[in-house]
């Protein structure tokens, strides 16, 4: 039990890689707030987390809206007095080729995936920095390093900000002892990935089974990450054996992307 007495934030955490995470922190020991949008979607990854016999909230969130941001920390604090960990995970995109790509389409994706990410850890870092410790995993994917499968341009560019923004923050907030890195995640089994395959798969005149037996063959490990894999790294991260490790982008792809 390495996070004892450790309290997580997860953004996105009521589903897919979001929900992992949350499992897993309260697995290795944390008490747990998890936000979504989703709020029953939250509070489902809640009553999952009782299994731990740990704490946890869930607290609803748009994290495109800094004022919902300020409530989001208000009620951890309230709740749990300190935030050391914060899983900044919530994302979304759609599948399109650029041409198809509209300003909705751009405002949609960076409002959550870009500007969300940026002040969710701007916010926690101020309740950070009193303390000259905390743990902020940004998650980015290997599409923000030119991963040619990715979604769409746009979630591509908006991940390449996180990957730019976990440089330079893991700089700045190092006098602070607050680590900064991120995970870039590969294919992964989510039902948000899910409906993406469903239109390569339409685009491509092809069934959804064939789609996958495609995609899987283009990892060199031959196997799509489940987001456990995903959560496994975010707790290693999180946990004392990392303490040392800062403004470091790391692939979690079967070997897609060789660096």
């Amino acid at each position: 039990m390495t996070l004892n007495g450790k309290i997580a934030l997860v953004t996105g955490a009521a589903s897919g890689i979001g929900r992992a995470c949350a499992l897993a922190l309260a697995e290795a020991g944390a008490q747990v707030v998890a936000a979504d949008i989703n709020g029953p979607g939250a509070q489902a990854t809640v009553d999952a987390i009782a299994a731990f016999q740990r704490r946890a909230v869930a607290v609803p969130t748009d994290v495109g809206d800094l004022a919902q941001i300020d409530t989001m920390v208000k009620q951890a604090l309230a709740e749990f007095g300190q935030i050391d960990i914060l899983v900044n995970n919530a994302g979304v995109t759609r599948r399109a080729d650029i041409m198809e790509l509209t300003e909705a389409d751009w405002d949609r994706i960076h409002r959550v995936n870009a500007k969300g990410v940026f002040f969710c850890l701007q916010r926690v870092a101020r309740e950070m920095i009193p303390k000259r410790s905390g743990r902020i995993i940004n998650i980015a994917s290997i599409a923000g390093k030119g991963y040619a499968g990715t979604s769409n341009a746009a979630y591509a560019a908006s991940k390449g900000a996180v990957i730019s923004l976990t440089r330079t923050a893991s700089q700045q907030l190092a006098k602070y002892d607050i680590n900064v890195n991120s995970i870039c995640p590969g294919v992964t089994l989510t039902a948000l990935s899910n409906d993406n395959l469903a239109v390569r798969a339409r685009e491509a005149g092809v069934t959804v089974e064939e789609m996958q037996r495609l995609r899987v063959a283009d990892i060199p490990l031959r196997r799509a990450n489940d987001p456990e894999d995903i959560a496994a790294m975010a707790v290693f991260l999180a946990s004392p054996g990392a303490r040392n490790i800062t403004g470091q982008n790391y692939n979690v792809d079967g070997g897609i992307i060789p660096e």
